[in-house]
């Protein structure tokens, strides 16, 4: 039986995602407005909280991946955190603007971040669960396409909502997740055997054991090119808005509304990033994705301010495109170069047993960077005499450690087809 990509059920699949997207978009949009207006919090520790997400799911999510692979129930592995982690995040979400105390306030977020840790590594992890090794380059651009799709709809509809009611945005939060993984869990079929060539339980230390002394350094190595981009790609998302109004001198909202540029070229290339990978090699792509991104970077701290904010043109949806935009709408095409085949490959480094343990492997060092990321970087900031350009010349140095590490990964492309994987009626 010839093995094929199953569109519809990866896009179904793909709802997954659509709804961690759009819960963390409007999270990280209107939260700190929350802290700062409703609660007086000092910036310092508006910033801390914002990182509380990634501190949770650094703790939680590796070892959830690990435990989904042991799990088995009627239903599957995966779909038992599914069924409890979104309903128990959607409720939570949706009380988070009712709150008038801090300490409610506090435990209504401190539940979504537990709940959302506990179910997004095992979504994820059935994309490669259901997906033949050749195929999940592309799975994961459609994948990827309907996160993007979750955040822009976060985002141009999340602030209308919002200035008619401040929790609106978050009932509809609620309720896209709730109708996202309805669609997972009504129209998604696990596999219900794993090949394998070790029997040994998944567990993630011992997984991480085992990369580490592995004598073959492919997996520890783009491991550590994962976190390496991750930091370097902070730089963008976390400090751009500082960057385009402190060093371009523009207003806040032109520079949300560049980083929507970079978004929306990132959704636009996540579906032919992964035909690329599957084409040229994931490695290949991932290199041309990191010299492009960096290029990027690189031209934003060297070219003057004044140069990059010429306006080129008006486009429908992106508005002003001045220079910085065009740079951008490559960054996000490379970005998706990147991002979209690097857990393809770290997940084709291990047999079908153990993808939910390597996808918390992938988890556990993302989310490392994005907890390293904003710390270092304004590290930078503040040594430089808060010159913002400087992220963008030290940016560029975390890719080129990110380069010599994907140079020596030798695994990782799509495996040889065995046997059918199992589809959904």
């Amino acid at each position: 039986m010839k093995q094929r990509l199953n569109y519809g059920r990866t896009f179904v699949l793909g709802f997954g995602f659509f709804g961690v997207s759009v819960i963390w978009a409007v999270y990280n949009a209107y939260v700190p407005i929350f802290l700062a207006n409703k609660y007086q919090l000092q910036p310092f520790w508006i910033g801390f909280f914002m990182t509380l997400d990634n501190i949770a799911a650094l703790l939680i999510q590796p070892p959830i991946g690990a435990w989904s692979d042991r799990l088995r129930t009627p239903i599957g592995r995966r779909m038992p955190f599914i069924l409890i982690g979104a309903p128990l995040g959607a409720l939570a979400f949706g009380l988070i603007p009712l709150q008038s105390a801090l300490p409610l306030f506090v435990a209504c977020t401190s539940t979504l971040l537990l709940s959302m840790a506990l179910w997004r590594t095992p979504v994820v992890a059935l994309m490669p669960d259901i997906t033949p090794s050749k195929y999940r380059s592309q799975a994961n651009g459609i994948i990827n396409f309907m996160g993007g799709v979750g955040a822009i709809i976060a985002f141009l509809y999340g602030a209308d909502l919002y200035d008619l009611n401040p929790a609106y945005p978050f009932w509809m939060g609620s309720a896209l997740v709730i109708f996202a993984a309805l669609m997972v869990l009504i129209f998604v079929r696990e596999p219900k055997e794993f090949e394998t060539t070790d029997h040994t339980a998944p567990n993630l230390w011992l997984s991480l054991q085992k990369v580490w002394n592995d004598q073959e350094k492919s997996a520890l190595r783009i491991l550590l090119a994962i976190f390496c981009w991750f930091v370097a790609y902070n730089a963008i998302e976390a400090f751009f808005t500082l960057y385009a109004v402190n060093h371009l001198g523009l207003g806040e909202s032109d520079g949300s509304r560049l980083l929507g540029q970079l978004s929306l070229f990132f959704v636009i290339m996540a579906l032919p990033a992964g035909y690329i990978g599957s084409k040229f090699g994931r490695k290949n792509t991932i290199i041309t994705g990191i010299i492009g991104l960096a290029a990027c970077m690189v031209a934003m701290a060297a070219i003057p301010a004044d140069t990059l904010t010429i306006s080129l043109t008006r486009l429908p949806v992106l508005g002003n495109v001045p220079v910085v935009g065009v740079i951008l709408m490559l960054a996000g095409s490379s970005w998706a170069l990147i991002n979209i085949n690097s857990l393809p490959m770290v997940v084709d480094m291990t047999d079908d047993l153990h993808i939910g343990t390597y996808t918390g492997l992938y988890y556990l060092f993302s989310t490392m960077a994005a907890i390293t990321g904003p710390n270092l970087n304004g590290l930078i900031i503040q040594l430089s005499g808060s010159n913002y350009a400087s992220i963008m010349i030290f940016g560029p140095v975390f890719m080129v450690l990110a380069l010599i590490l994907m140079l020596g990964v030798r695994r990782g492309e799509a495996k040889a087809s065995l046997a059918p994987v199992p589809t959904a009626d």
